[in-house]
């Protein structure tokens, strides 16, 4: 997800798509973790994308 999208939304909508990305997470992490995970570059890009959340979060606190 690209970061203008993000500035877009309100707190409260990031801060919801923040909880959904860190469960898709542990769920991928799970699962990579029993070999039944088929794409391990998916866990990059769901790191990244919370990350980017929490950046923009923390631009809207300040």
């Amino acid at each position: 997800m690209k970061g203008k999208e993000l500035r877009d939304k309100n707190a409260g909508d990031l801060d919801e798509m923040k909880k959904k990305l860190a469960r898709d997470l542990m769920n991928a992490r799970f699962k990579n973790s029993m070999g039944q995970f088929e794409n391990p570059s998916l866990i990059k890009k769901l790191r990244r994308d919370v990350a980017r959340i929490n950046t923009i979060l923390r631009e809207k606190v300040s």
